[in-house]
C-alpha cells in the first residue's frame, strides 16, 4: 500500500507492472479495486497507475472542491510524486473521464493517448448557482447521514447494489473486507455527496476549457457501453467524431465496463500507442473477448 501527498492530501495510489505508463481513474464513489480484472491484461506491457481522487478508498477527505482543472493537475501530481514524469496514458471511467480530458487538454506533453470508458457526457452543462452553499449543504448532509450511522449500516450494501445494476451480469467482485474498509465510512460517503454535487460545474468547466485549449496529437479513444441503449450510443457517438476519436460500441458492457469487459479496456489502451508504447495502431472496433 502506497500513499502520496497531493496537494497537502495523502492519495492512496497502487502500482503495477512494467513499461510505459498507463493511469486508470474511476468514476463517482469507485475505488482503485475496481480496475483488478484489467491490471493483470495490462502489468505485462504498462506501468498501470491507479489512484483513489480524495474522499474515496483509502485517501484522506478532500480539501477543496471539485474542478476539472484541479482533477487534471491532481493526476499530473500523482505522476510526479511517483517520479513518472513521461507521456502517460490516461484512462477515465464515467466522471473521470471528465477529467482525463482535461489532463490532456491542459498537459499535453504528459499525453500520450486519452482512453474515455463510458464517459460521463454534457452538451449544455452550465455552473449552478451559489457553489459555496452547495458545497456547506452536501457537507451538512454528509455529517447528519454519518452522525446517524447511515455509511456503517448501508455503505457496503449500497455499493453491492450499484454494481449490480451498473453491470450486464454478475454482482460485485470487490473482496467483502475492502468494500466495508471503504463503503463503511463517512469519508467516502461525504467525498461521493463532494463530487455528485460539483458534476455539473466540472462538466461546465471542461466546456470552456475546450474552446481554449486543443487536444493533443494522441490517439483519442471512447468506449460506449452497449446496455445502456441506442440513445446512449448515439450520443457517445457524437461525442468521438467532436472529439476526432476512434469509436467502440462494446458489446455486452454496462457502464461499468471495467468490470463487464476489462478485454476490451485493455486493447483500448494498448492499441491506443501500440503494446510497446511507440506508437498507433490500426485495427478494428470490434473485438472479441481474450481467450
Amino acid at each position: 500500500m502506497t500513499f502520496v501527498r497531493v496537494g497537502d492530501v495523502p492519495h492512496h495510489v497502487a502500482v503495477d507492472g512494467s513499461g510505459p505508463v498507463c493511469v486508470l481513474s474511476a468514476g463517482l464513489a469507485m475505488s482503485w479495486f475496481d480496475w483488478d480484472p484489467v491490471v493483470p491484461l495490462l502489468a505485462e506491457h504498462r506501468t498501470v497507475v491507479r489512484f483513489d481522487r480524495p474522499g474515496h478508498g483509502l485517501s484522506a477527505p478532500a480539501a477543496v472542491v471539485p474542478s476539472a482543472a484541479g482533477e487534471a493537475h491532481r493526476i499530473k501530481g500523482v505522476l510526479d510524486a511517483l517520479g513518472l514524469r513521461g507521456p502517460a496514458t490516461v484512462v477515465g471511467h464515467s466522471i473521470a473521464g471528465f477529467h482525463v480530458e482535461a489532463f490532456a487538454r491542459l498537459h499535453p506533453a504528459r499525453t500520450a493517448a486519452v482512453v474515455l470508458v463510458d464517459s460521463s457526457i454534457e452538451e449544455h452543462a452550465r455552473v449552478p448557482a451559489a457553489p459555496a452553499v452547495r458545497t456547506a449543504a452536501a457537507r451538512a448532509l454528509g455529517t447528519v447521514l454519518s452522525a446517524a450511522g447511515v455509511p456503517a449500516a448501508l455503505g457496503p450494501l449500497t455499493r453491492r447494489a450499484a454494481v449490480r445494476i451498473s453491470r450486464t451480469g454478475g454482482g460485485d467482485p470487490a473482496p467483502a473486507g475492502l468494500v466495508r474498509r471503504c463503503y463503511a465510512t463517512s469519508r467516502v460517503l461525504q467525498g461521493a455527496l463532494l463530487e455528485n454535487t460539483h458534476y455539473r460545474a466540472v462538466a461546465a468547466e471542461l466546456l470552456a476549457l475546450r474552446e481554449r485549449n486543443a487536444l493533443p496529437a494522441a490517439p483519442v479513444t471512447v468506449l460506449a457501453a452497449t446496455a445502456a441503449g441506442e440513445r446512449w450510443l448515439a450520443r457517445q457517438r457524437s461525442f468521438a467524431h467532436e472529439l476526432g476519436a476512434r469509436f467502440e460500441a462494446v458489446e455486452r458492457s454496462g457502464h461499468l465496463m471495467m468490470l463487464d469487459r476489462p478485454d476490451a479496456v485493455a486493447r483500448a489502451v494498448l492499441e491506443g500507442t501500440g503494446r510497446t508504447g511507440g506508437g498507433p495502431a490500426v485495427r478494428s472496433v470490434r473485438h472479441q473477448p481474450f481467450a
